[in-house]
């Protein structure tokens, strides 16, 4: 679905360049989000997303405006107060009476921990581990309370998430991904009904040795 915000139908000029203060937050903290456009003048105003997955086997989200943003706000910076799981903004800005928009900014995730979630993210094996084979797998399973999940993974050399079918065999709650087609990355499970697991991030030392650090 598409939120209506008065913006004209097509987008102009270039995207806003969007920023998180922290992308690793303890549960209970705050946040703030910052969207800055090339052209800094005046009648600017701001309007600030978070995504929500959708129910599907790809990576398909939909937008929920953030309280208090629905007009969009003057100020280039956005504080989220009591972030207790985790969550995916991004921002837009538009000015002018009908309003002209931006094209939306790229997403930037904000991992939480979330200590009442029903998800959660388990890896086997489950500590440091050096393979004697790059044909060796590590596998994400996700557990909780839902019938259909996905295992996305984020590197902070790609521009978006991608999901497990890009890069690993996903068969039910499970993904599987061979040692040699590991990268250093944030992995986590996405229910159906919009949860977010807890986190893993995963480098690759040397060839085959993988390190864990759950989040």
């Amino acid at each position: 679905s598409t939120i209506n915000t008065g913006f004209k139908q097509f987008p102009t000029g270039p995207r806003p360049v969007f920023t998180v203060s922290s992308s690793w937050l303890s549960a209970g903290a705050s946040v703030t989000l910052n969207c800055s456009v090339e052209d800094p003048s005046a009648g600017w105003r701001f309007y600030w997303y978070r995504s929500i997955p959708r129910p599907t086997d790809y990576l398909s989200y939909r937008l929920e405006q953030l309280p208090g943003s629905s007009s969009g706000t003057e100020q280039d910076s956005y504080i989220v107060h009591g972030q207790t799981h985790t969550a995916r903004y991004r921002c837009r800005t538009g000015r002018g009476d009908p309003v002209y928009s931006t094209y939306d900014s790229y997403s930037k995730f904000v991992w939480s921990a979330d200590i009442h979630s029903s998800a959660s993210l388990t890896v086997s094996p489950d500590r440091a581990q050096h393979f004697t084979s790059d044909s060796d797998s590590v596998s994400l399973s996700c557990e909780g309370n839902s019938t259909k999940w996905r295992v996305i993974r984020f590197s902070t050399g790609d521009s978006d998430s991608s999901a497990c079918s890009t890069w690993g065999t996903m068969t039910g709650s499970t993904c599987n991904i061979n040692t040699d087609s590991t990268s250093d990355a944030v992995y986590w499970c996405e229910s159906d009904s919009g949860e977010f697991s807890n986190a893993v991030n995963i480098t690759v030392q040397g060839m085959i040795s993988l390190h864990y650090v759950f989040l």
